[in-house]
């Protein structure tokens, strides 16, 4: 049971760092620090004041700068390894008393997996957007990821596997609108040939 705690705790973390990198470790850095959640064994500094400090300003550059119309396009092309690497070691801090490769296999598959698929749909959401009204929807497109990665951490906290559960939903929502878009984007294509 413990395993499956600990990846349905990754996994949403993970999800929330596809959508904003710096707020999931925020989180944790405020539920280590007040108790609420206690880190696996080599990731203690989570839960000091320096992460929550170095936490708190990296989230508010970030948060900041996607409302910014040149840079959040730069920003998405940055985001996706750190977004990767980031659900990995927080999918790893999950687990305690874990044999080290299963810990970090586990990580890198489901966490960093899960933060890669939510960011590429971030990104092409965004390009989306871009496309289809000049950049104009990016600031509420923002403010929606923003939102979402700040309930998905606080809801992982407190309630981890329905937030799992939210998660899958959100994502097959999302992949369903994609898939619509690109079905509508392909007919088009057809009747204009």
């Amino acid at each position: 049971m413990d395993i499956l705690l600990g990846i349905c705790l990754g996994i949403s973390l993970s999800a929330a760092c596809g959508f904003r990198v710096f707020v999931p470790p925020l989180a944790m850095s405020i539920a280590a620090l007040t108790g609420v959640w206690v880190p696996a064994p080599g990731f203690e500094w989570i839960g000091s004041y320096e992460a929550l400090v170095a936490f708190s300003i990296a989230t508010l550059i970030e948060v900041t700068a996607y409302y910014i119309p040149w840079l959040d396009h730069f920003l998405d092309a940055l985001a996706t390894p750190v977004a990767v690497a980031t659900g990995t070691i927080i999918t790893a801090s999950m687990f305690t008393h874990f044999d080290p490769v299963l810990q970090w296999s586990v990580a890198a598959i489901a966490g960093g997996g899960s933060a890669a698929i939510v960011e590429g749909i971030t990104n092409i959401t965004r390009l989306f957007s871009t496309t289809t009204t000049g950049g104009l929807g990016n600031p509420v497109l923002a403010t929606f990821e923003t939102a979402t990665s700040i309930v998905l951490s606080i809801l992982r906290i407190l309630l981890p596997i329905f937030t799992a559960i939210l998660l899958a939903m959100l994502l097959g929502v999302a992949v369903s609108k994609i898939w619509q878009m690109r079905g509508v984007k392909q007919q088009s294509v057809t009747t204009t040939e």
